[in-house]
């Protein structure tokens, strides 16, 4: 019997589990394989594809399926294939069209279940595979005939992003998806229904654990439903408002080994299960 067994961890990765210059400090990895050790699990909950979810995967040596494509997708790591996917209904080319048409110079990109495809390129789409190290595939919206599980929409500038946010959430059909502003610079379109706390509801039937004893952890807009949906949800210190907002629990910053913490506060006793939902 190990001291966590049947407990799960899922972390955000940008700006939780990942710290501002884009590492993952040796003494977090560390803690993370004394948790897994002792019979806990542990994965990543992210917007990010597999494809660019990939080497953070390797790199820790998670012990599950994790969350990508901000709940879109359950993927296996291991044998390389998701365990359930949720694809954009028809409908979505017609918002983005519109918003491209009406908002001069803005970058997206459709993420399908195999690509990334970039079809109209901006500061904020570089940034975003300089970060993320996607690969640049050119793509245009008309070839992507089927297979697409979100569309990202990406520029510098907050205020062209708000109006990008506006825009698309007025279109008639927009009540046929979901929608997420990862960051100030990046809003997606989603299936309906779609999100991080629905991807760990699922993980939790797919494992066969009780969700009471999950701990989730993140920093954002997208984090919200996980935080609130396991059962102890926790912000890091750099978090936005509306993630402390959703949080039984504030921990340290991403730069300062975040999970390294929670892992220590959960073996100490500090964060505690029995009182929870």
């Amino acid at each position: 019997m190990g001291k966590f067994d049947g407990v799960l961890i899922c972390t955000d990765l940008d700006g939780t589990l990942i710290k501002s210059d884009e590492s993952i400090s040796d003494e977090v990895k560390e803690k993370i394989a004394y948790f897994m050790s002792e019979g806990g699990y542990f994965t990543i909950m992210t917007g990010r594809s597999p494809q660019t979810a990939r080497k953070i995967a390797d790199e820790i040596k998670i012990n599950c399926p994790y969350g990508c494509t901000n709940g879109g997708g359950l993927y296996d790591h291991y044998d390389e294939k998701y365990v359930r996917v949720t694809y954009l209904t028809d409908g979505y080319k017609e918002i983005v069209r519109y918003a491209e048409k009406h908002i001069d110079g803005i970058g997206y990109q459709v993420t399908t279940e195999d690509s990334m495809f970039f079809c109209c390129e901006n500061e904020a789409m570089e940034r975003y595979r300089q970060r993320t190290g996607a690969k640049y595939i050119k793509g245009c919206l008309d070839d992507i005939e089927n297979g697409a599980v979100k569309v990202v929409f990406g520029d510098m500038d907050q205020g062209r992003m708000d109006r990008v946010e506006n825009v698309v959430k007025s279109r008639p059909g927009a009540e046929k998806f979901d929608f997420v502003r990862t960051e100030e610079t990046l809003f997606e379109i989603l299936p309906k229904d779609v999100n991080k706390g629905k991807a760990l509801k699922m993980l939790c039937e797919y494992l066969n654990i009780d969700i009471r004893k999950t701990v989730a952890v993140g920093d954002y807009t997208n984090d919200v439903e996980m935080i609130k949906a396991a059962g102890v949800g926790i912000a890091v210190e750099n978090a936005n408002e509306d993630a402390k907002a959703a949080a039984d629990y504030i921990t340290v910053s991403n730069d300062n080994d975040a999970i390294a913490r929670v892992i220590e506060d959960i073996e100490s006793g500090k964060i505690s299960f029995d009182e929870r939902k």
